[in-house]
């Protein structure tokens, strides 16, 4: 696909210039003990999504930062029109919704201490109501498909995924990151085997170096200082084994085909980290589990995430559609209702992957311009928090 600049999409247009491509109404938990306050309010105003989670009682800093970064990050991405917080206490709470207030988006803050889950309920309900009525009068308009910030990670990979639907992802990347899109990758411990190569891909020898010492500090802090023997069983999985992957070094070459022959990552991200050093694509440093590391993409700010999988995967998020990817025509026939990107003819040669990645591109515009992504019209929203260590 030759994209001369000026492919359009329709999308939403936020209060601070970036562009979403849905228009969701959240109601968003600070702490665990909070859920069932949100899920309440979910209950009670159509329109809106509660998203629980496990996590947000006596954690203390990186940890506690990497909190309020997730929390703040999700009510801040432009796939959301406006958000309700409610914490048990206001001082966490204020701090979140003064977070996602920068954006310029209707955000509310409620807190349950000495309100008790009724009052929180009915005083939340009342503004979410409001906040409905207003996020659907909105309007989606033309915009430049340069504008879109687009995440990718693999899951269930097997063999077909590095050759097939990974190098569909790298070569939708090669065609969009020189249109000025936002990119994204990561999953940190799979790069294992291939980190000299991923190294080497980086916009300059200083973010290399930046990129290998995150990644070392993976290795060394985590892996090396609590493993029992070695990574059987969760890198490679049970599943990339029965696909053909027998080593975590085949698993990382098919993974870094996600970034195409041509991209090169110009910055690294923090988890949930906003990117800041303009246009072009990123390295994460991110969990190697889907629902972990499209939570933390999203709260990053990217709105759309495309999702290579070989032996299958069903992941999906709340807020930001999951375009699937396969190239395994065992995957396309027994779980065909979780795949909106067939790539397998890539395998019988019937397809070449420049043609597969203008089907991806045609995919994004349409999941933009409001297609549900198989994700989307099955109901799954999967939100998982990640936690860096043990709480106080």
């Amino acid at each position: 696909m030759a994209l001369n600049g000026n492919q359009k999409i329709m999308a939403y247009r936020r209060e601070n210039g970036r562009v979403g491509v849905r228009n969701h109404v959240i109601v968003l938990p600070v702490d665990d003990i909070s859920n069932a306050a949100c899920e309440g309010v979910a209950n009670n105003i159509k329109g809106t999504m509660a998203l629980p989670h496990a996590y947000g009682r006596l954690q203390f800093g990186e940890d506690l930062d990497l909190h309020f970064r997730t929390m703040i990050g999700t009510g801040s991405n432009p796939n959301v029109a406006a958000c309700i917080v409610i914490g048990i206490e206001p001082g966490w709470t204020n701090r979140i919704v003064e977070g996602i207030a920068k954006t310029g988006k209707p955000v509310a803050g409620f807190s349950i201490e000495q309100n008790g889950d009724l009052k929180t309920i009915m005083d939340a309900s009342r503004k979410a109501k409001e906040f409905v009525h207003w996020a659907t009068e909105l309007q989606r308009e033309e915009c430049d498909i340069s504008e879109l910030w687009v995440s990718t990670k693999c899951g269930e990979s097997d063999t077909t995924t590095g050759l097939g639907s990974c190098p569909t992802v790298g070569n939708m990347y090669d065609k969009l990151i020189p249109e000025g899109i936002y990119g994204c990758f990561g999953e940190t411990s799979e790069i294992t085997g291939a980190e000299h190569i991923c190294k080497a891909r980086a916009a300059s020898p200083e973010v290399g170096e930046r990129w290998y010492r995150m990644w070392k500090a993976y290795q060394d802090d985590v892996i090396e200082a609590h493993k029992v023997d070695d990574l059987s069983e969760s890198q490679p999985t049970k599943g990339n084994i029965e696909g053909g992957l027998t080593t975590i070094e085949e698993k990382a070459l098919g993974n870094l085909e996600k970034i195409g022959r041509e991209c090169r990552y110009i910055d690294i991200l923090e988890p949930a980290e906003a990117p800041k050093s303009g246009p072009g694509l990123y390295f994460m440093d991110s969990s190697s589990a889907a629902a972990e590391c499209v939570t933390l993409m999203a709260a990053g700010g990217y709105v759309i995430h495309t999702f290579p999988t070989g032996q299958g995967n069903v992941i999906g998020n709340p807020i930001v559609p999951v375009i699937k990817i396969t190239a395994n025509p065992r995957t396309v026939r027994t779980m065909s209702e979780h795949v909106d990107l067939d790539v397998s003819g890539i395998l019988r040669r019937e397809m070449t992957i420049d043609q597969a990645g203008d089907a991806l591109i045609d995919m994004v515009a349409r999941t933009a311009n409001g297609r549900n992504t198989a994700a989307e019209a099955l109901g799954h929203r999967e939100f998982v928090m990640t936690k860096l260590y043990r709480s106080a």
